[in-house]
């Protein structure tokens, strides 16, 4: 069964096409980088702009690139949430025209969801494209999977397994038992993790998106990650959830006594050992809680996905900490929001759809994962 995917739920246009649930004929992206980073951020209306401008010609480039019609396609899937609810728009609106034209039947994803399903997936490397509206977020040759961890695709993982989500929105524990089937173990209280590093990026002066460009400070062979003693929020085993808000408070302190961003800037060891320390305050909350959450389910398989799964930080941190366990990462160009996991989870869904499409579906930008029930406040 082939399935084409739309993601739109940020600032990352994606099309693909997935075979029966794993096997990625295409997958093209297109992020918009470059217009955002005169923002220091993503900007909404900008955001969903570029989506509209650039949708359907990536899906007719895409299909053609396969020698395919849109006749060939079996089923549509989308985004329905959760995300900025313009993009989120843009990409089912378009999904919903589509299947209604051609009386495909149309599957929408939970976007949390299709990352936890990210590393099933199986492609060669002809099959992932990035239609650039700005440079890669990806640097391919720092986020390349250390020895002792997992590349994305190995038949060996199974459900279930502990999957950590960790993007510039979303950060959550997640005890995965199906393709749909979840119980949350933990999520932010405020900051995301991906959305610390942009926040400690621009604090910085160091520009946007922050995860790439303090990953490679923190990176440099010289920098001490255990020169500053920045806290490890909400280790305590009785704090389940994630809070990264007071260790951006406690960076912005500490560059304060430094002089300053300029001050911090213009010595390179002292950059990289800001952004070492950083970084590594960071990695240790995540990986710790990760490791807490398999003790306490006894569940041995960590699954790490969403756009901080590329930091090379955190891969070489997980293959130091996880030698008795197995461990497995997506490949970088399905951690970024990608079209791929959107077809590939839809895969699954797809016996439980309307065979004819429901025109009045919406997006949301607030969605709990499938089966998590929230109690009200």
């Amino acid at each position: 069964m082939l399935i084409l995917g739309i993601e739109t739920s940020c600032d990352e246009t994606s099309v693909a096409l997935v075979e029966d649930g794993r096997h990625v004929l295409a997958s093209h992206i297109a992020s918009q980088i470059r217009i955002h980073q005169a923002w220091g951020g993503v900007v909404p209306e900008l955001a969903s702009r570029a989506h509209m401008k650039c949708l359907l010609p990536m899906i007719d480039k895409m299909l053609e690139s396969q020698s395919l019609t849109l006749e060939a396609v079996d089923a549509i899937a989308v985004t329905q949430g959760p995300g900025l609810v313009g993009a989120l728009l843009i990409g089912l609106e378009t999904a919903k025209a589509l299947a209604f034209a051609t009386g495909k039947p149309l599957i929408t994803v939970h976007h949390i969801a299709a990352h936890l399903y990210a590393p099933f997936l199986q492609s060669t490397d002809k099959a992932c494209r990035l239609t650039m509206i700005a440079p890669s977020v990806v640097d391919e040759d720092t986020a390349k999977t250390p020895k002792g961890l997992t590349e994305p695709g190995n038949e060996a993982l199974s459900y279930p397994y502990i999957g950590l989500a960790v993007s510039g929105g979303h950060t959550s524990l997640v005890l995965v038992k199906g393709a749909y089937d979840f119980e949350l173990l933990a999520e932010t209280v405020d900051d995301a993790a991906g959305e610390a590093f942009d926040k400690v990026s621009k604090l910085l002066g160091l520009g946007y998106p922050g995860g790439p460009i303090i990953d490679r400070y923190a990176g440099l062979e010289n920098a001490d990650s255990n020169r500053f003693d920045l806290p490890r929020p909400m280790l305590r085993r009785d704090q389940k959830n994630f809070s990264f808000s007071g260790l951006k408070t406690a960076v912005s302190c500490l560059v304060r006594d430094l002089g300053g961003a300029d001050a911090v800037r213009s010595d390179p060891q002292l950059l990289a050992d800001v952004c070492a320390s950083f970084q590594s305050a960071v990695v240790d909350v995540l990986l710790g809680k990760a490791q807490r959450a398999m003790k306490e389910t006894g569940v041995p398989v960590l699954a790490v996905c969403g756009g901080v799964a590329c930091n090379a930080g955190l891969r070489a941190a997980a293959a130091q900490r996880f030698k008795r366990q197995h461990v497995y990462f997506p490949a970088p160009a399905f951690c970024t929001d990608n079209a791929a996991m959107v077809a590939g989870l839809a895969w699954h869904l797809r016996d439980v759809v309307p065979a004819e499409c429901d025109l009045t579906l919406n997006a949301f930008a607030s969605m709990p994962l499938p089966g998590v029930v929230r109690e009200s406040a």
